[in-house]
């Protein structure tokens, strides 16, 4: 299931530490973005099957709320907002030790600091009614402040291990941080059927050429138990990060396929990141 969330709050309430916990929990986060791309954004996450926009977090100014809640009433997600708040002297305190400039000054909006934070408090508070997750981050340091975030995105203590999964070609050699390595070059070739020549492990065809062969059902679940039993004891040894190298002959079809599958397999368990080392970005 693909996850939304979006980081609104006072400016100077902490959205950019937000965004860097949401980056280390494998959200793709993107800053400041604009109300008038949100159709297109959507558009794209749901026709992503690359799992790259699987988790993907938003920083939006206050003043765009309005615009972004009612555009996403009328689409297929229902995303999770998560609004910071702090006392206004903390947060003019923080701008005069960051010496920054407020945006609704830059903007014109506001003449002072003080006015433009009043300003954003007062749209700050048609929200506190509402079903939102309010932090006031004016007492919380930065692992208070994720405790927080992981309790509300249900992120617990079981995905403390991250996995990447990479796919590649070993005519191009085994990538050098792998910890792991998934030799796939025995299950059938979907590069010697025509049609799926082309094609790649992202592409349904081929998926399905590779998965639906019996001799894959067997390897999977060979390689899922062996993986489960792995995982867990390296995640109960507190070891913090695990590269999965998958490999066919070109890293196109099947290594591509075999990785994907992993990923979705285990992406809901533990903190888990898709590469393909041999597909053009």
């Amino acid at each position: 299931m693909k996850k939304l969330v979006l980081i609104s709050g006072i400016s100077g309430a902490g959205k950019s530490t937000a965004s860097n916990i949401l980056e280390d929990m494998g959200y793709t986060c993107i800053d400041q973005y604009p109300v008038e791309l949100l159709p297109d954004l959507l558009e794209l996450i749901e026709k992503d099957n690359t799992y790259k926009y699987d988790r993907v977090a938003l920083t939006i100014g206050l003043s765009d709320l309005d615009k972004f809640s009612n555009l996403l009433e009328n689409s297929n997600f229902k995303p999770k907002l998560i609004l910071l708040d702090a006392n206004k002297d903390v947060i003019i305190n923080r701008y005069k030790f960051s010496r920054r400039v407020h945006p609704l000054v830059v903007s014109n909006m506001a003449a002072t600091l003080e006015e433009a934070v009043e300003i954003e408090k007062g749209i700050l508070g048609k929200y506190k009614k509402r079903s939102v997750h309010l932090l006031d981050t004016g007492t919380m340091n930065v692992k208070q402040l994720k405790e927080k975030m992981d309790k509300i995105l249900e992120y617990s203590d079981y995905n403390n291990l991250a996995i990447t999964f990479e796919s590649f070609g070993f005519k191009n050699g085994v990538p050098d941080d792998a910890d792991v390595v998934l030799d796939v070059r025995m299950l059938e070739n979907p590069f010697y059927v025509p049609k799926l020549k082309n094609k790649t492990g992202n592409d349904k065809p081929v998926r399905d050429y590779v998965l639906h062969s019996k001799l894959t059902q067997r390897y999977i679940k060979k390689t899922l138990a062996y993986l489960d039993f792995m995982f867990k004891t390296y995640d109960n040894e507190e070891k913090r990060h695990l590269t999965i190298c998958i490999g066919c002959t070109g890293g196109q079809h099947r290594s591509v396929t075999i990785a994907n599958y992993l990923y979705t397999t285990y992406k809901d368990k533990y903190m888990c990141y898709l590469t393909h080392r041999e597909l053009k970005p």
